[in-house]
């Protein structure tokens, strides 16, 4: 199946690492309605295509996404009033909702790993969709704004669940009642950010990190991991863990993958996982319908 193609974003795979990279350089990267489509669907087709084990987001030009395109003036966020593909795209059973959220909540769901590889401007939606993507990189030029109180808005695409997460309740609600715009040297110190890099070491180190894992991981057991470890963090206790962890285990116990991963360890080679996400993944989900542990 041929890979789709994109308005506002450009999409290569190389060697198992998928680059999309947000691609209105004239525009900073400014998201719109047509990135908002692009992006969810790209995530589609990173969990369709096996050949996926990492995704790297990262932006053209000097911008990684300098937030919503506000070409539509005062009424760019009031979508009922703007109607047509704004309001269309962003309506789901019959209430409209944030086009942000729609893109974090579909990040949230990605069976492959993904890694920002923060190369400039990171403001509103462009901080924002960073939150559901797992590890970020920045180079030292970035800059980070929660800008809404800035714009008469909330926090929005999910944020008021992602960012006290990673960061913590006070920190969050300081960067969001200030608005400000921030270096990446503070967003490294408060943990939003994992490491800094000269901008022409940036997306090589990306890379690196990405080849760590697809070199070394089986693709299966990285899909659950992310999915673990993103739900749990908002599990009322650790049984709840304890209970999808063991389905896991039940499950993947017996696979072909387990068996290689301890047969290569054993024979002090690289391992070969047969198995494939697209067919292989067990569902662990909902944890509390299983009869096992009812």
């Amino acid at each position: 199946m041929a890979a789709p193609e994109f308005e506002t974003i450009t999409y290569a795979v190389e060697d198992g690492v998928a680059t999309v990279t947000l691609n209105r350089p004239e525009k900073l990267n400014a998201f719109n309605t047509r990135m908002m489509n692009d992006l969810i669907a790209v995530f589609d087709e990173t969990d369709r295509d096996d050949a996926v084990r990492a995704v790297i987001v990262t932006g053209a030009g000097r911008a990684f996404c300098a937030g919503a395109d506000l070409s539509g003036g005062a009424q760019t966020f009031d979508y009922e009033a703007r109607g047509g593909e704004a309001m269309a795209a962003r309506t789901r059973d019959g209430a409209q909702r944030d086009g942000g959220g729609l893109l974090t909540l579909r990040i949230f769901e990605s069976l492959k790993p993904v890694i920002a590889a923060v190369n400039g401007a990171a403001v509103g939606v462009g901080a924002t969709m960073q939150l559901a993507m797992d590890i970020r990189l920045a180079s030292t030029e970035a800059r980070y704004g929660f800008v809404f109180a800035r714009r008469g808005l909330n926090p929005e695409a999910a944020s008021s669940w992602f960012l006290p997460h990673l960061v913590g309740v006070q920190t969050a609600l300081e960067w969001c009642y200030t608005g400000r715009i921030f270096p990446a040297a503070e967003a490294q110190e408060r943990g939003l950010v994992r490491s800094l890099h000269a901008p022409e070491d940036l997306l090589p180190a990306a890379r690196a990190l990405a080849r760590e894992i697809v070199d070394n991981a089986a693709p299966v057991s990285v899909a659950l991991t992310r999915q673990l470890i993103w739900r749990m963090a908002g599990a009322a206790h650790p049984m709840d863990a304890h209970r999808a962890d063991s389905r896991g285990i039940q499950a993947r116990g017996g696979s072909g993958d387990a068996r290689e991963g301890v047969t290569s360890f054993l024979e002090k080679r690289a391992a070969a996982f047969p198995d494939k996400v697209s067919s292989d993944l067990p569902n662990i989900w909902p944890h509390w319908q299983a009869p096992e542990f009812s």
